[in-house]
């Protein structure tokens, strides 16, 4: 069902005050930049070697803003890469539902509508739409 881990989300209300932490201080490097429209967040990636980090900076209302304001910055979510969303959240009890929105890098995305132990959960799929 899943491929393997795709991402780590990080919320920060400023991607480029927390970028000097990551390249300069940890070594990583940025490797895309883009914005979001339909969340509402810029998305930064950094290249962490076996796993990537995604920066998720809101600029607009919305549900990373109101995570920001809940909970401050931090872990935001772990990404899941799969081939398929529909088929993947139809055996996943309870999921059907989850709305699907065109995520980062052109792919098709969703958040798990439960937070299994506390972590927000997305699934993305491994091909850009096309």
């Amino acid at each position: 069902m899943v491929d393997h881990v795709d991402h780590i989300g990080i919320a920060v209300h400023d991607a480029d005050l927390a970028l000097p932490f990551y390249v300069e201080r940890l070594g990583l490097t940025m490797i895309g930049d883009e914005l979001a429209d339909d969340p509402g967040v810029r998305l930064v990636y950094l290249d962490g070697g076996n796993v990537m980090l995604q920066l998720v900076q809101p600029y607009r209302e919305g549900p990373v803003a109101r995570f920001l304001a809940e909970r401050g910055e931090g872990l935001h979510h772990i990404c899941f890469c799969v081939g398929d969303i529909p088929a993947t959240l139809a055996a996943l009890p309870g999921q059907h539902d989850a709305p699907i929105f065109m995520g980062g890098r052109g792919r098709r995305a969703c958040f798990l509508l439960a937070e299994p132990n506390g972590v927000r959960v997305e699934l993305t799929e491994r091909d850009p739409v096309r």
